[in-house]
């Protein structure tokens, strides 16, 4: 197998370098200050981190202001630790505002990288909450299908009590009249031979059933 070229970037490497050189102040700055042990380690690597997530804003193209300004803030730490140290400060004879400003520092890098990772643009905020689509209207159930009107029933002639003379009378004409012809007497020849209204010979018809 043939092994990769492996090319070399020079900013890259000088990229490091003054990380670690940079690095090297802050923690020589913090442990001067009174920030001792695994402290003095700490406030490189926070003054970096906000660096990165300024640098990131910046990248973004969101909210360049804010990230202008903690990138500036974060770059006057890094850049005064290695001027402190370059032997303009007595590092065994700290002043006190200095301590007093290292001693401050990780509210600072917390509130700036708290802004910087949360502190979206009100723009974009508002364009996805106009963009998630809202809650659907519930669908209307169908429509059962519409059963066709009943017809109305035919109510049953109605079977009125009659004078039972006037019955065997009906009897007797209904009787010559199948003699005569062969075939029951209907409603409306029983009432005409009867001269009966209707609703009384549609009555003695029923009784003649």
């Amino acid at each position: 197998m043939r092994a990769l070229p492996v090319r070399i970037d020079a900013v890259l490497v000088q990229a490091l370098i003054a990380a670690a050189l940079s690095f090297a102040h802050l923690h020589d700055l913090a442990l001067a200050a009174g920030q001792d042990g695994w402290k003095a380690w700490a406030y490189p690597v926070s003054v970096d981190l906000l660096l990165v997530a300024a640098w990131r804003r910046l990248r973004s193209g969101e909210a360049k202001a804010a990230g202008w300004c903690w990138f500036l803030v974060a770059l006057t730490a890094s850049l005064g630790a290695n001027v402190a140290t370059a032997g303009l400060l007595d590092l065994k004879d700290v002043p006190d505002w200095l301590r007093i400003l290292v001693a401050g520092w990780p509210a600072i890098a917390f509130l700036g990288g708290t802004l910087l990772a949360h502190g979206a643009p009100a723009d974009a905020s508002t364009e996805e909450h106009e963009s998630a689509p809202g809650p659907m209207a519930p669908e209307s159930p169908p429509s059962a299908p519409e059963l066709p009107a009943a017809e109305p029933e035919t109510a049953p002639p109605s079977t009125a009590p009659v004078p039972p003379a006037l019955v065997t009378l009906a009897r007797k004409v209904a009787d010559e009249h199948r003699a005569r012809t062969g075939t029951p007497i209907d409603t409306s020849t029983l009432r005409a031979r009867l001269g009966v209204p209707l609703p009384l010979a549609e009555a003695l018809s029923a009784h003649l059933t």
